[in-house]
């Protein structure tokens, strides 16, 4: 029998008053988070919740997270979290394509009303019961205790949902064998100890894949202190480096690019910085080499790359551990998980420096897709899950990532579908065709970029439609520059050329009111 709540449970047995938590000026330690973990278990029983049941959770990087997550798992129910960025739409689609039966939201802020989209989203979906507003410091401090709900390895644990390369969002079960040994492995990785106890500045959001394991699972199963930043700014994140004298840090690129120009700023500079900081994690895309060199110059460490994604729990590949790493690699495959390339027949391909796609095996990855009984069968096959990425292997072993899957665009480290936005613009009145991809971008690696033929009567310029979608779609989704045009590259049979749209000689509709800058 297993639960993943084990990592919380054993940390708080063995280290009760050690700080585990720290949010602005709240500081909670071991004891206290697993009480308040308690005291969710007993509120979802209390609700009739149980083993099985799937409960969403939609809250930033504060305190309430890790409570109600490990809260949810020690009922024996499934953990579905969910991006804080969603808008009502998209809300409810999760809500009811996961089978949620209760609901989790944060209050949000005048910035941000999660809790405004919650409610909205939540009463657009018949099959979940109940919705429990999150207010910061929800959860007094009490002694409760629980005693969690035993679990088989294979039961799933935690629901992460993905955009993948087809369909809509679907939701990968990973189960609690994926997400302890995944968590485990990320331990043994980094040399993490609580003999030892590293200080985690955790700035991704722990609803996502990596921030949810690199960080949280792993952290506090060795004994770590997570201190909490809902929402990175560089010069910010510096500070509380400096305060709270961390010594782990895991971002995406466009977070170390922050860090490093941070620091031209910096009058206390890097050296302060570095005597404390021993391991910098780096992930989501790849990571330039002049990053990699600047990072090293600054703080005197080279940053760790690795890949993964929801399906893997994530970690499937990581800069080897007793060698150096090498910029541009994503490493060798991790502890008890196997890599190989193969064709598009699916025969391995064995040659130094080819190409082929990435396939994977191993304790980390995902059960399937919930309720997509077909999509699962493409995706996995005969125990090797297909990625998409296409990659190479050098002579010693490493992996280097060549093409991303198909279409995927990853902004800023979060993954858009392009062809969710494109069923979004579609649904407007004056939009007739729409085809989304990724341009480079400086800052967030790639943006969002959609080509529109639009209906003979539209007026609709790029500025109003670009503003519609914002309302429409999550921060990170919706197209940043629209293109209209009165045609787009195709094949013969009607499918649209994407890699041919960045080059294509677009020629423009006839309204000077429709016509784009770009």
């Amino acid at each position: 029998m297993l639960n993943l709540s084990v990592l919380l449970e054993d940390s708080a047995r063995r280290h009760p008053r050690r700080v585990a938590l720290v949010a602005g000026d709240r500081r909670l330690d071991y004891a206290e988070v697993d009480a308040r973990a308690s005291q969710v278990a007993r509120l979802l029983t209390a609700r009739g919740v149980g083993p099985g049941d799937r409960v969403a959770l939609s809250c930033p990087n504060l305190p309430e997270f890790p409570v109600v997550y490990y809260g949810i798992l020690k009922a024996g129910a499934v953990v579905v979290p969910l991006n804080i960025l969603l808008k009502p739409r998209e809300i409810a689609y999760h809500l009811a394509d996961s089978g949620a039966v209760l609901y989790f939201c944060h209050e949000g802020t005048a910035d941000l009303p999660t809790g405004e989209y919650g409610r909205e989203g939540f009463e657009k979906t018949a099959g979940c019961r109940e919705m429990f507003l999150i207010t910061d410091g929800m959860f007094p401090d009490t002694s409760e205790t629980f005693e969690s709900v035993p679990r088989e390895p294979t039961d799933t644990a935690v629901i992460l949902y993905t955009s993948g390369t087809t369909g809509q969002p679907k939701g990968a079960e990973l189960s609690h064998a994926n997400m302890v040994l995944n968590a485990l492995t990320a331990t043994r990785l980094f040399d993490s100890s609580p003999a030892r106890p590293d200080t985690h500045l955790l700035t991704l959001p722990l609803f996502h894949s990596f921030g949810q394991t690199v960080n949280m699972n792993a952290g506090l199963s060795a004994g770590a202190t997570l201190v909490l930043m809902p929402r990175f700014e560089p010069q910010a994140a510096l500070r509380l480096m400096r305060e709270e004298r961390v010594t782990a840090f895991a971002g995406v690129p466009t977070m170390y690019w922050g860090l490093l120009g941070a620091l031209d700023h910096d009058t206390e500079g890097a050296d302060h910085l570095a005597r404390n900081l021993r391991l910098a994690i780096s992930g989501g895309s790849a990571l330039p080499v002049e990053i990699h060199t600047r990072f090293a110059e600054r703080f005197g460490i080279r940053i760790r790359e690795g890949y993964g994604l929801s399906e893997t729990s994530p970690l499937a590949l990581f800069t080897d551990p007793e060698g150096e790493p090498r910029p541009g690699s994503i490493g060798v495959p991790v502890w008890g998980v196997e890599a190989r390339l193969v064709d598009r027949h699916g025969e391995t391909i064995t040659g130094e420096g080819q190409v082929g796609e990435l396939v994977l095996r191993g304790h980390n990855v995902m059960k399937g897709y919930l309720n997509r009984p077909e999509e699962t069968a493409r995706t996995l096959r005969d125990g090797w899950f297909r990625t998409g990425d296409l990659a190479r292997v050098d002579g010693d072993g490493h992996y280097y990532i060549v093409d991303r899957a198909k279409d995927l665009i990853i902004r800023g480290g979060y993954n858009v579908y392009p062809r969710e936005v494109e069923e979004v613009l579609m649904s407007h009145p004056d939009v007739s065709l729409a085809s989304v991809i990724g341009v480079p971008d400086a800052r967030n690696g790639e943006e969002v970029k959609a080509f529109v033929i639009l209906e003979p009567t539209a007026l609709i310029t790029e500025t109003e439609l670009i503003a519609w979608c914002k309302e429409q779609m999550a921060g990170y989704k919706y197209p940043r520059s629209v293109v209209f045009s009165t045609s787009l590259p195709m094949t013969a049979t009607g499918k649209i050329l994407k890699r041919e749209l960045s080059g294509f000689p677009l020629p423009a509709p006839a309204s000077s009111r429709a016509s784009s800058p770009g």
